[in-house]
């Protein structure tokens, strides 16, 4: 069992909003089980509020052909999302339209590059919830195409994107087209989600394409023991990782967020 090591913290309410299906298994399990694991408390919210569905390929290596030992999730994560899906809070999520921001402490956003992610990343709902968040300079954590939704996300007033003065990271355009030039011949744009990259979106969306840091070259994934091979952006309230190789570094950095209560880091 990982060890975050943090000071004890009172119970946060995580809110983790996904898809009908195509969430990737990692970007959301293994954060839910850390963080469960510390004693916080999250809470799903679907679309219709039914129980989501994570990208089978991901968990089964279904079509992955000579690289499924590569992009498939690893024992871990499908074991953690397992656990997670048979947990009481997964199978009763909130609608999307039931959401209150003012009712959670922190808001997780997970990824995934299946076509299904499509609903979760273009709702307006969950778009104005994203701008609600950061207005009340709660914690926001997203990852790899979590990113996307919080780059849709528009300031009420400004209409100029919630992450626009913002440092952050997400999938590298380098690994999305890699993970698509591997596989394209048999599973055709399965991992493009959309034709523009997930850099090229966020990447447009800040004031300065400076404001984009790609982090150390993504080779191998992190895991328990070893979270410096991971890669994270803290920005005041907001954190940001690239793919499910930097999950456990962003999973540690979420709980001392967390831990951090109502001041803001820097």
């Amino acid at each position: 069992m990982f060890d975050p090591t943090l000071p004890k913290s009172i119970r946060k309410k995580v809110l983790v909003p996904l898809p009908r299906y195509g969430f990737d298994p990692t970007e959301a399990a293994i954060p839910w089980w850390l963080l469960t694991s510390a004693g916080h408390d999250l809470y799903f919210a679907t679309p219709d509020g039914y129980s989501s569905m994570a990208d089978l390929r991901m968990l089964r290596g279904e079509g992955l052909g000579i690289w499924k030992w590569l992009l498939q999730a690893r024992p871990d994560a499908i074991a953690a999302c397992h656990r997670m899906s048979n947990s009481d809070a997964f199978c009763s999520p909130l609608k999307y339209t039931d959401i209150r921001p003012e009712v959670f402490d922190a808001l997780l956003l997970p990824g995934g590059h299946d076509k299904g992610m499509r609903e979760y990343l273009e709702s307006p709902v969950l778009q104005n919830t994203v701008a609600t968040f950061f207005i009340l300079q709660k914690p926001v954590a997203a990852i790899c195409h979590g990113v996307v939704l919080v780059a849709r996300s528009k300031h009420p007033q400004t209409k100029y994107s919630i992450l626009r003065n913002y440092q952050t990271t997400a999938l590298l355009q380098s690994q999305e087209i890699t993970a698509w030039q591997l596989t394209r011949w048999w599973l055709k744009d399965y991992y493009l989600t959309y034709p523009v990259t997930v850099q090229a979106e966020v990447t447009a969306a800040l004031a300065d394409s400076t404001q984009f840091l790609s982090g150390p070259f993504p080779l191998l994934r992190d895991n328990a023991t070893h979270l410096r091979r991971g890669f994270t952006v803290l920005d005041r309230h907001y954190l940001s990782a690239r793919w499910p190789g930097d999950v456990y570094r962003f999973s540690h950095d979420l709980l001392q967020l967390l831990a951090a209560g109502e001041q803001p880091l820097t």
